[in-house]
């Protein structure tokens, strides 16, 4: 587990994003609280972020015979997105695939929604090219169109699909859009902490569950974040040190060999058998 410290509502998200949902989306608060001891979280804390979470909108209450908690209906594709950020973006954008750029200009009488649309917009991954307009590779068009309509800012942004023609070196530009000393010391941090315990875990046959759980939530957690700092640039763009790589390979590998026994491992503790996607 790493050692930075982890928001107990960031714990129980990742609980809902991997497996709550593929167990009908609801849990019980005595669950809950059972499977966050797992993660040292007392149930006071846990209680406590459950209630955060309910604040936030992202957990509606729902009895099932016991108390407990479902993801609200707003959340779910909150969560869609971040499953295609997490898991489908491993591999760097091509240039071929062009640019997502989105331009706005918001009245200073509703500068609130300005900050709201840099805000979100970073979150997504664009890069700031000049005042108001906003730069990504062109696979998260429609990330950012889904984003903009469900935040109710779609009035202030238009959204073009672009190709870069002219006139400056590309590589030594796009370093100026985004700031990738900073993404590069994120991705050094999840290496550092979690390229030991993917090191460890190679050398076993048989994972029990339990242990797999204490690893794969607190790894996913801190992984989830990283896909939403980095664009995913074109490689040729790319510093030719650039730290992602390894990164990738280590949550790929964690992935692959602690996911399938923390669902059968949350499966155990709620009794809950897994739900087929709707079609």
């Amino acid at each position: 587990m790493a050692d930075s410290p982890l928001r107990p509502s960031s714990l129980i998200n990742t609980v809902y994003g991997a497996f709550a949902r593929r167990l009908g989306g609801w849990l019980s608060v005595a669950d809950l609280i059972t499977l966050m001891s797992e993660l040292d979280v007392d149930g006071p804390a846990a209680r406590s972020a459950i209630s955060r979470l309910k604040k936030k909108g992202v957990l509606t209450p729902e009895h099932r015979g016991a108390t407990g908690y479902r993801l609200s209906a707003a959340a779910h594709p909150v969560f869609d997105e971040g499953d295609r950020r997490i898991f489908g973006s491993l591999e760097p954008a091509k240039l071929s695939d062009g640019w997502a750029m989105a331009v706005f200009s918001v009245p200073e009488s509703e500068r609130s929604y300005r900050y709201q649309l840099r805000t979100r917009l970073t979150w997504l991954g664009f890069g700031n090219i000049a005042p108001g307009v906003w730069l990504a590779p062109g696979r998260l068009l429609g990330d950012a169109r889904d984003m903009l309509v469900r935040r109710g800012l779609s009035d202030y942004v238009h959204l073009f699909a672009a190709d870069y023609a002219a006139f400056s070196d590309l590589p030594e530009t796009v370093s100026s859009w985004w700031d990738f000393p900073a993404i590069q010391e994120q991705y050094a941090t999840f290496t550092d902490a979690y390229g030991p315990v993917a090191a460890g875990l190679a050398q076993q046959s048989d994972i029990p569950g339990d242990e797999a759980f204490r690893h794969y939530v607190p790894m996913l957690t801190q992984w989830r974040r990283l896909p939403y700092l980095d664009p995913g640039l074109p490689s040729e763009l790319l510093p030719a040190d650039w730290n992602a790589v390894a990164a990738r390979r280590t949550f790929q590998q964690l992935h692959d060999v602690l996911a399938t026994p923390s669902l059968l491992h949350v499966q155990q503790v709620t009794g809950l058998t897994e739900t087929p996607p709707a079609s």
